[in-house]
């Protein structure tokens, strides 16, 4: 089961995709279960109501569902939680080390965008950088969480992200600051569709990208330092995580930053992919032109 957002911005359809016994796969409109997918349908064991409603046939087919645009499957969530140097040669090509306890950052809410939204290269930005991420949906509240058992079972499921960074905000100089460089407008597309947690093994994916038909980045997420417990875990121990809540889990090798490949450009096309997660292609233009303050 696929569940996604299709539509105009700000009007978009709750569906989920599923296939048949040929492997055709087919959308349902899910407007009869939930008027949205967020953090209250979630923790109102919304799933369980979308698996019991397809088993019922009772949710309409959504015939021109091919037609429309394709929104972020998660409805902007309370919190974007992102987690830094997750895969250790990531770290290195950043100059770091790899970390002995989980780096935390966070993301503005307002930088979720559709998956094939095209995207803003900000007016003054020199170093706007692609990072492939697993998105983690929170289902349910968790606070001081004692076990990583009971990490693993507040996972509702999962999503491809896109971390864009703009590096000469996030790192150089006395002014260098993470949230300056994560925090540019569309800057986490999430997307296409979000996999119930019952359905995926998280530890075994495979995570790529691609800056205009070439290959930057080929990891999986075996690789991770932290694996998805042990940090949603750690972040109990510091923040109410609430439902529909996004994690990002941090990037492997084969960005910029390292210094092998450029960074994005007016016109270039950036795709990202997890497999079983689905693909995501940004176009890229600059935004309009400001002068320095």
């Amino acid at each position: 089961m696929k569940i996604a957002r299709l539509g105009e911005q700000g009007r978009e359809i709750p569906v989920v995709i599923v296939a048949d016994s040929n492997g055709t796969e087919h959308s349902y409109d899910a407007r009869p279960v939930t008027a949205e997918i967020d953090g209250a349908f979630l923790a109102d064991d919304g799933l369980a109501a979308l698996r019991a409603a397809l088993d019922a046939g009772t949710l309409p087919v959504l015939d021109n569902a091919a037609e429309l645009r394709i929104g972020s499957p998660i409805a902007r969530p309370n919190n974007v939680i992102c987690i830094g140097m997750n895969y250790a040669a990531h770290a290195a090509e950043s100059g770091a080390l790899p970390p002995t306890i989980p780096v935390v950052f966070l993301k503005p809410n307002n930088t979720v965008a559709g998956p094939f939204d095209a995207s803003p290269i900000p007016p003054l930005a020199q170093k706007y950088d692609w990072e492939v991420e697993l998105g983690v949906v929170i289902g349910r509240e968790v606070s001081y969480l004692s076990t990583v058992e009971e990490a693993a079972a507040a996972v509702a499921g999962y999503v491809v992200a896109n971390d864009l960074s703009e590096r000469e905000y996030q790192i150089p100089g006395a002014a260098g600051q993470w949230t300056k460089g994560k925090s540019l407008p569309k800057s986490t597309p999430l997307g296409p569709w979000f996999v119930p947690a019952s359905e995926i093994d998280s530890t075994k994916l495979q995570l790529k990208s691609w800056v205009n038909g070439e290959i930057r980045q080929d990891s999986n997420t075996a690789d991770l330092i932290f694996d998805v417990p042990t940090v949603i875990h750690h972040l109990s121990q510091y923040m109410v995580l609430e439902p529909g809540d996004v994690i990002l889990t941090g990037t492997p090798e084969g960005v910029a930053l390292s210094g092998r490949f450029p960074y994005i450009q007016d016109g270039d096309v950036v795709e990202v992919e997890i497999a079983g997660l689905g693909r995501q292609r940004q176009e890229f233009f600059r935004a309009g032109t400001t002068k320095e303050p």
